[in-house]
């Protein structure tokens, strides 16, 4: 079956991890505490024959190594891993599965899902206490040793966008270019199709600074997904975190994302992957043995302390991956630096985040893995973004990750929501509008690091908060029980599209009020991709296994109001962008805020909770009397049904100049001079400046 003779075995070297190849052959190096023998499986050039099993012939450090001469990139392998089999003390060594190296940096093929990718027998009655003979070589794909040097990446001008001026865009690779026909039908769906002209320009318009891509590093679609003819679109559920998802590859394959990246960087615009280092695809005890539950289970997982047949499931997804392992926590620094170094990427935002602070006496902003990021030369300097919450306990960290992090500020989410749905929140609101220092104005921390977002991947987008009252996910084929019941949306009375001119128009105006409040916000705002023109998923808030219309980005035939709510994006991003005043980058910057009641007189303790209309004014002195340079604006705002008379306050000669409004009835350039009423339209903001 195999032609070992043809080739040879060296003992090779322990430094680097992975296949790496120098000009003349192949290093192979897996790290494995637990393992008493490893061979490297190679395979022929379609994946389908195995055609060499050589022992790894040395082991140094806990890691297994050896070198072969005269192997090229494009070579395909895997291995197969020999040790105790043994759940009960937390090691699940089978040498029939065929396991991907944890450091592939691509992968061929896809999982075809069979019996034997489970290392017991399926359907016996002692379930994972059982040992399976199957092999599942057939089955999985291969992990493909590269040229680190085939590449020549000419990338000038990788862009550093300081935080203040950060402007995040969070999108899909497929979902964004599938259904756009400005891009050739063979690039949509891809790297290439995310990377062309067509993409970026339009992306470029729109004044965004960095591009937020969900997940693209290798993942499987999940047996139950395919089950109901479904797939994994969001991409949460990594197997290899150097591989990109080959699913996305075009006809340049790998050089394509890199080319995507580089046509970034030429238009000036970062690329910030999510990233998903809190568990694998493997799941529970009872799922598939593909690689690091084969290679060390023990040292890769964390495990229960007293039942180490079990995994802690801070995830929600079946196992937490272990980085209070040195090799673990390596291995995921390893990747970071190999996306920030050979792939050019510009920062990460880190999924289920807290995890990654977790030791085993709970989540500590000190614990390994920041440390680990904090100084490290290259990752330090890169944007850090932390999804700061797990479902483990003590899981909700907002405002608890360290110096250097931004944060997705849910509770800013959440606020503004309640506020324009006339929840009386107004003193959260006023926080979360001027930056949340409540929660990040200590040890030096600076507003930027607040996300502010009003909607992402995950849950309504922006049409449909203000289209449904309830969440329609029967697509799912979940019941609808599946995402969250938690929306803070409204229709206002009419469940989802109708032909009701007045209802179209409070949707409208209130797709503008949020727009307007998150981009006056202090901090980093982000953007979901199609929230620019009201994209819909018709109600579906959880839209993680819809590789469908439902997910893609519509692009043709659009109503005229959202040519209408595009432009008015872009006007807001580009407003944001000319003045400082909006975009504080120190909360010592000398601002000062005032806040005012309706009736022009500053606002009271007592009025907080009395009502929810709103006027702030923001003066800085230090700002230099440039052309266009704003120094004072006053922003009114009106949650209610109903028009509020406003009195505008005055404390010199100039006046006001209404510079935007989102009402309908108002009109920009009215100029102000002494205190009278300004008639607030329900459901509006409007901003003031001095002439």
């Amino acid at each position: 079956m195999f032609d070992n003779n043809s080739f040879e075995i060296l003992a090779g070297t322990s430094e680097r991890l992975g296949a790496n190849f120098d000009g003349e052959g192949v290093n192979f190096a897996l790290f494995s505490a637990h393992a008493e023998r490893v061979e490297l499986c190679l395979f022929d050039q379609d994946g389908k024959t195995e055609i060499a099993r050589l022992d790894l012939p040395e082991y140094t450090h806990e890691i297994w190594h050896g070198y072969v001469p005269g192997l090229q990139p494009g070579a395909l392998y895997g291995y197969r891993v020999y040790g105790p089999y043994d759940p009960e003390n937390g090691h699940r060594f089978n040498p029939n599965k065929l396991l991907l190296d944890p450091y592939a940096r691509e992968l061929a093929g896809d999982i075809e899902w069979n019996d034997a990718h489970f290392a017991y027998e399926l359907l016996h009655e002692d379930k994972d206490l059982t040992f399976d003979t199957q092999d599942s070589a057939p089955f999985t794909p291969k992990c493909r040793v590269i040229d680190p040097n085939e590449f020549d990446w000419q990338d000038e001008n990788r862009p550093n966008i300081p935080w203040s001026h950060t402007v995040l865009y969070e999108t899909h690779v497929k979902g964004f270019t599938q259904l756009n026909s400005a891009i050739p039908e063979e690039l949509r769906g891809t790297y290439e199709g995310m990377g062309h002209p067509a993409t970026v320009e339009y992306i470029k318009s729109l004044g965004v600074t960095s591009v937020e891509l969900l997940p693209v590093h290798w993942f499987p679609d999940d047996q139950h997904l395919l089950d109901k003819g479904l797939k994994n679109f969001w991409g949460y559920n990594t197997l290899g975190f150097f591989a990109p998802a080959s699913r996305y590859f075009g006809p340049n394959g790998i050089q394509g994302f890199r080319n995507m990246v580089r046509a970034y960087h030429d238009a000036g615009i970062e690329v910030i992957l999510d990233v998903v280092y809190n568990h694998t695809a493997e799941g529970n005890e009872l799922g598939p043995t593909l690689s690091f539950k084969g290679i060390d289970n023990f040292s890769y997982y964390r495990t229960m302390p007293d039942q180490h047949r079990y995994y802690i499931n801070d995830t929600g997804t079946g196992n937490t991956v272990n980085t209070s392992h040195p090799r673990v926590l390596q291995m995921i620094m390893d990747s970071l630096r190999y996306w920030a170094e050979s792939m050019h990427i510009d920062g990460f935002r880190f999924d289920l985040g807290t995890i990654l602070g977790r030791e085993p006496e709970g989540f500590d902003q000190r614990g390994g893995f920041f440390d680990a990021i904090m100084q490290d030369p290259v990752l330090s300097k890169l944007k850090l973004i932390g999804e700061p919450w797990d479902i483990g306990p003590g899981g909700y960290q907002v405002g608890g990750f360290p110096p250097g992090w931004a944060e997705w500020n849910d509770k800013y989410r959440d606020t503004v929501r309640e506020y324009w749905k006339g929840v009386n929140v107004s003193t959260d609101f006023a926080a979360r509008l001027l930056g949340s220092g409540d929660i990040y104005d200590l040890r030096g921390r600076r507003p930027w690091a607040s996300v502010n977002f009003i909607t992402a991947h995950d849950g309504f987008t922006l049409n449909d908060l203000v289209s449904y009252n309830e969440k329609h996910n029967d697509e799912n084929g979940e019941d609808n029980n599946d995402g969250h019941n938690d929306n803070r949306s409204y229709n206002y009375g009419a469940e989802g599209p109708t032909d009701d001119e007045g209802i179209n128009n409070v949707r409208e105006r209130q797709k503008r009020n949020f727009l307007t409040t998150l981009f006056l916000s202090h901090g980093s705002p982000m953007l979901l991709a199609g929230d620019e023109f009201g994209r819909s998923q018709m109600g579906n808030n959880n839209g993680y296994c819809q590789d469908s219309e439902i997910s893609w980005v519509h692009w043709d035939n659009l109503p005229e109001s959202s040519e209408a709510l595009r432009e008015f994006t872009r006007q807001l991003i580009k407003m944001r962008a000319k003045q400082p005043l909006l975009r504080r980058e120190s909360w010592r910057d000398g601002t000062e805020i005032k806040w005012f009641n309706a009736g022009g007189g500053y606002q009271q303790p007592e009025q907080w909770d009395e009502g929810s209309t709103l006027g702030v004014s923001l003066t800085r002195h230090d700002l230099q009397d440039e052309e266009g340079l704003w120094h004072e604006v006053l922003v009114l705002f009106n949650p209610f049904e109903g028009n509020v008379p406003f009195l505008i306050p005055q404390s010199t000669d100039e006046g006001w100049m209404l510079e935007l409004t989102t009402s309908d009835t108002a009109k920009r350039g009215l100029i102000i001079t002494k205190e009278k009423e300004f008639e607030l339209e329900g459901r509006s903001i409007a901003l003031f400046r001095r002439p």
